[in-house]
């Protein structure tokens, strides 16, 4: 065995999952399935050196990178999600009655507050997306609890109430998910891509729910090269894996997350995707359709918590 590369995953790594005996969400109503909406809010957040930051983000629609200058152009891309896109969505979900959460970078909400506020009025979950569109791996701890307590305090400010979800930008830190329970007034986190169902854990004496994300069921993939290109693209893939899922659930109740970015579902050539898909999922029986805060409480309540 000495001659192997490497070592073994860390026992606290859990592969198995639920395996062949998954909990029973008992979702309200008796839904089979528990359908999330989450709409990233980055615009404004992203890397900048005109923002004062040490490099600019590169923009997936070009593919170019400025160094050492601002970027214009990288800023009007992201601009248009704030200036647009947020209207454009906002206005179907309300056509079909539906609340979805609102995932919210706090400079993003810090320079516009009405990317938190006009949501919130509509009555969707504002959460947090940290303070800068940025991975947290390696930040110093210290420097993240501030990351944490800035953006839950601006985006507090801005819808009314306080954030109980966080989802970090691709990595986590090893320290995110203990501070974030530390930080005592978080219900959930979405740092994790590998299960169809929430699940229960404790960190710091705590208990915490982890809402499980998707990067496929995403509008990301959008960006040049990743597999979509037409609007029908988007509402294809997701029907297919609502419809797949709602097969497995006639069984065992499942959850599913569908991503979307202002800057990038909100554009006219790709919104019809979302509408296809809502006009498919709001026609089906047995779907709830729900901010994460509530799937969250419910979790919590059902594994036997206080809510």
């Amino acid at each position: 065995m000495t001659d192997l590369p490497g070592g073994m995953p860390p026992a606290t790594r859990d592969l198995a999952g639920y395996g062949r005996t998954p909990p029973d969400p008992r979702w309200p109503g008796g839904a089979r399935l528990a359908l999330s909406f989450v709409v990233n809010v980055e615009e404004g957040a992203e890397l900048s050196v005109a923002s004062g930051d040490e490099r600019n983000e590169r923009v997936p629609e070009s593919h170019q990178l400025v160094d050492d200058h601002p970027d214009p152009c990288m800023e009007t891309h992201f601009a248009y999600g704030s200036r647009v896109g947020i209207w454009r969505i906002l206005d179907l979900f309300d056509r079909f009655g539906v609340k979805a959460t609102f995932s919210c970078c706090g400079r993003a909400v810090a320079v516009t507050p009405a990317l938190a506020a006009a949501p919130a009025a509509a009555g969707h979950e504002v959460s947090a997306h940290g303070w800068r569109w940025e991975m947290l791996a390696g930040m110093p701890e210290a420097q993240e609890r501030a990351v944490i307590a800035a953006t839950v305090e601006t985006l507090a400010r801005a819808a009314g109430t306080r954030p109980v979800g966080w989802h970090t930008k691709s990595a986590p830190s090893v320290n995110t998910r203990r501070l974030l329970i530390e930080e005592g007034g978080f219900l959930y986190d979405s740092d994790a891509y590998d299960d169809d169902l929430p699940r229960l854990v404790e960190d710091a004496g705590r208990p915490h729910v982890i809402l499980p994300y998707s990067f496929d069921t995403n509008d990301m993939r959008f960006a040049p090269g990743q597999g979509f290109v037409q609007a029908r693209d988007f509402s294809d893939y997701c029907i297919g894996a609502f419809d797949w899922l709602m097969r497995e659930a006639a069984a065992q109740p499942k959850m599913m997350s569908v991503g979307l970015h202002l800057r990038t579902i909100g554009k006219p050539g790709r919104i019809a995707g979302l509408e296809m898909l809502l006009e498919h999922v709001t026609r089906q029986p047995g779907v709830w359709i729900a901010r994460r805060m509530d799937i969250a409480r419910h979790w919590q309540a059902r594994m036997g918590l206080p809510a």
